[in-house]
């Protein structure tokens, strides 16, 4: 029994011996100065030229956009694609009963190959009698006779020829195919339906190109005329336009001037129909652009470490404007000629260091 209450004794005699000889390390660890700290990569904030904008709501829509309809009577035997569906160039999307057409085009092979066999007889018959006719054996009237039967079976053949094309035509259109690859926005017709030329069938549409409908109110359409540039806001990201169509004359309902911008090919996140943001170029303004990297988000606030001229950092709210590709737009909060830091996290963590003393 004494025996095991002197050995926690004992060991806790070992321990405070251990501490009390590491302390001097450890005090000693403590005083040497901190290693050299490696400099914070920062930048100058300078103003830029960029462009002065009027922001208008803007509708998006296919620049490729259609109903595809009926142009032949019959019942739809066969509908190949639903809503939202991609058909390529060239499917067959609908399939209309055809056996009327198959029977006229039939008809049309038939009445070809008689009147070709029409037109070699009298062709024949007109070489006959030519040849006959220049050896004075049959009278002028004869000749002249074989002449127009050769004549009206060339004309027969081509009428015929054409009534085959038609025909063929016909039959085509009980297959309707899509004229470019897109989407189906709307299915108009189910199987067992009667159409008629004309009949909506389904509708689609392209999204490879894509364009954005703007009213321009008249007090801004002269400088719209004159620098033609315009950026959609897409998810926070400036997308400039390629190209403008604008409308020579004002609509009498709003007084505005309805205008049409292409966007870039490829562009993810639209659909037609969309609401989007519209950016009409006006002119251009300086204004202080820093990296969105360097922005401090907490909450709702907005900053940027500000860094010193003895490199100490400091965290400054901002107040941010539009986003421009990998930079932002600073409205309030900098001035141009300030540091501040990219790396906000290194920044924060200089900022919490006590300031070093000085003598």
């Amino acid at each position: 029994m004494t025996r095991s209450r002197l050995e926690p004794r004992a060991f806790a005699v070992v321990m405070l011996l251990a501490c009390t000889l590491s302390a001097p390390a450890a005090w000693a660890a403590a005083a040497k100065p901190p290693a050299e700290q490696a400099p914070l990569e920062t930048l100058v904030v300078a103003a830029e030229s960029t462009p002065t904008e009027r922001l208008l709501d803007g509708t998006v829509e296919a620049v490729n956009q259609a109903t595809v309809s009926a142009q032949t009577a019959g019942r739809v035997t066969e509908v190949l694609f639903d809503v939202n569906d991609v058909v390529p160039a060239g499917a067959l999307i609908v399939r209309i009963r055809s056996t009327e057409q198959v029977a006229g085009l039939s008809q049309a092979q038939a009445a070809l190959k008689e009147a070709t066999a029409r037109e070699a007889e009298a062709q024949t018959r007109y070489e006959r009698i030519r040849d006959m006719y220049q050896r004075r054996v049959v009278a002028k009237a004869t000749f002249d006779e074989a002449s127009a039967g050769r004549d009206a079976a060339v004309a027969r053949l081509v009428a015929a020829r054409a009534g085959l094309d038609a025909a063929r035509e016909g039959v085509s259109y009980t297959e309707i195919r899509a004229p470019y690859g897109g989407v189906v926005t709307q299915k108009h017709v189910r199987v067992g339906e009667s159409v008629a030329p004309g009949t909506p069938l389904m509708t689609g549409a392209s999204l490879d190109a894509l364009r954005v409908v703007v009213d321009v109110p008249q007090s801004v359409i002269e400088q719209v005329r004159q620098l033609r540039k315009a950026a959609v806001y897409v998810d926070g990201q400036r997308v400039a336009t390629t190209s403008l169509t604008l409308f020579p004359a004002a609509q009498s309902e709003s007084n505005t001037f309805r205008a049409r911008f292409d966007l870039p090919a490829g562009l993810q996140g639209l659909a037609p129909g969309m609401f989007v943001k519209v950016g009409l170029v006006l002119g251009e303004a300086e204004r202080l652009l820093v990296p969105r990297t360097a922005i401090v988000e907490r909450s709702e606030m907005r900053a940027v470490y500000v860094v010193s001229p003895d490199a100490r950092p400091s965290l400054r709210q901002v107040r941010l404007g539009h986003v421009r590709g990998d930079r932002v737009e600073i409205l309030a909060g900098l001035v141009a000629g300030e540091r501040i830091a990219l790396d906000p996290a290194a920044a924060g963590l200089r900022a919490r260091q006590p300031a070093p003393q000085h003598d």
